[in-house]
């Protein structure tokens, strides 16, 4: 059965708020054991809070757009608080710790199963309303945290098809507890100076496949999380990453940093990374482990852009383990591996852990970088933030700087660097406590 949200109350004309009708055809179409809401072509759908239920497709057409409401306590639908006096009193790059459960909502649905967002029509998330500091590289939000495009607490059977999502204020796509998550086609199209609006944020999540998908977003664009608010939830494992083109403010993909429980069995293959902060970054802060993770096939393009502001220092891949505070009980990172991995980058390669050496068994096999100028920002520490005791590290610019690790295998590291930079860059591989083997380096430019 089809149900048309202008049969149940709907105007969608961009001026009246929708919420009530489409509400009513998705209870509809639920109650009567399933079938397809269609938001049709040639309307604007202006909504709040839409709770999603069970056997539900819910179809935005080519030509239809869902535009969150102007107003910010419209996505209030589970408490009373008004939010649209609430302010941040410190700014989000400085600290962002996040339990994993906001307040407000816009597509929302918990404790269901086959759930489907479906066509190639738009949501747009209305980022404006949220909007806090503006600087020329940076939009803080005027509170936090603020409302997620999508949520979806403990779904079975989630799929998220062909629409095009745009102008989120917070995490676009946010699956916590959920398991067999399909996520494909999809482009994300977000702001890239509005910080903490993720492009897709699986927490604790199993059996996850995300692929073709488009993602403009900062902060990051694919990020896997273990918040504490879905503990009960377990690992975040079994997930495949395909064939994804990326661009972020921060790291393209990441595993991280709410990381309360364990990684496991990814594989991120066949992907595009351009004009991204940093490329790949694992950052563990908690007491969960990031084991038998595989990178294949991604090409990267960084460039390091407005330091304060932004995570990173350009590095097409980042491993880094230290603790959130002087509390916290740190997990490991064993067992990643990087094959046939292509990199244009202002920096080189991090991999930090902490005294334990608690970063083993990192293999990496077929490494081209080029390493070449571009924003004309200093490279002259390593940064490990979020981290409450030594956020960054004093340190000359390198290739390839590995510290407080063990059984790092490098085979066959192509790099690329011309002489005006090859001074600042010596020595291009630099060690503190750690064992490194098979560091097969060959040149391109500079001098071996």
């Amino acid at each position: 059965m089809i149900y048309y949200v202008l049969d149940h109350g709907a105007v969608g004309d961009g001026l009246h708020n929708d919420t009530s009708g489409i509400q009513a055809a998705v209870d509809a179409c639920h109650n009567a054991g399933g079938g397809r809401v269609v938001l049709s072509k040639d309307h604007i759908f202006r909504s709040g809070t839409i709770i999603l239920k069970s056997n539900v497709d819910f179809h935005i057409e080519e030509g239809a757009t869902l535009l969150a409401s102007d107003i910010i306590n419209d996505f209030n639908a589970f408490s009373d608080i008004d939010h649209s006096t609430q302010e941040i009193s410190v700014p989000t790059y400085e600290n962002c710790d996040y339990q994993g459960c906001p307040s407000l909502f816009f597509l929302y649905a918990k404790d269901e199963t086959n759930i489907t967002v479906s066509g190639k029509g738009i949501i747009d998330g209305n980022e404006e309303i949220f909007y806090g500091t503006i600087t020329p590289y940076h939009i803080d939000g005027s509170f936090y945290p603020r409302v997620p495009l999508m949520f979806f607490e403990h779904i079975d059977n989630l799929t998220i098809k062909d629409v095009t999502l745009q102008r989120s204020a917070f995490w676009t796509i946010h699956p916590i507890g959920c398991s067999n998550i399909n996520i494909s086609n999809i482009v994300i199209n977000n702001n890239l100076k509005l910080a903490n609006c993720d492009g897709i944020d699986p927490d604790h999540c199993k059996n996850v496949t995300i692929s073709n998908c488009n993602i403009t977003s900062a902060d990051d664009c694919i990020v896997f999380k273990n918040t504490n608010y879905g503990s009960a939830y377990g690992a975040c494992e079994n997930i495949t990453v395909n064939n994804c083109k990326l661009i972020s403010t921060s790291a393209a993909i990441k595993i991280g940093t709410e990381s309360e429980d364990d990684f496991r069995n990814i594989l991120i293959r066949n992907c595009i990374i351009n004009k991204s902060n940093r490329g790949i970054s694992l950052q563990l802060r908690d007491s969960g482990n990031i084991e038998n993770i595989h990178f294949e096939n991604i090409n990267i393009d960084c460039r390091l852009f407005s330091q304060q502001h932004w995570w990173g220092d350009g590095e097409p891949i980042a491993i880094t383990a230290v603790k959130r505070n002087k509390t916290t009980k740190i997990g490991h990172i064993r067992n990643v591996s990087f094959d046939n991995i292509s990199c244009v980058s202002e920096n080189g390669i991090l991999i930090y852990g902490d005294s334990s050496k608690n970063i083993s068994d990192v293999s990496i096999k077929g490494l081209k970088m080029k390493i070449v100028e571009k924003a004309g920002e200093k490279r002259n520490s390593k940064d490990l933030r979020p981290c409450e005791e030594t956020p960054t590290v004093p340190a000359k610019p390198s290739c390839f700087y590995s510290c407080n690790t063990e059984r790092i295998t490098v085979d066959s590291f192509e790099l690329d660097i011309n002489n005006d930079l090859a001074e600042l860059f010596k020595p291009y591989v630099v060690t503190h406590d750690c064992s490194i083997t098979d560091m097969n380096l060959k040149m391109k430019g500079g001098e071996e």
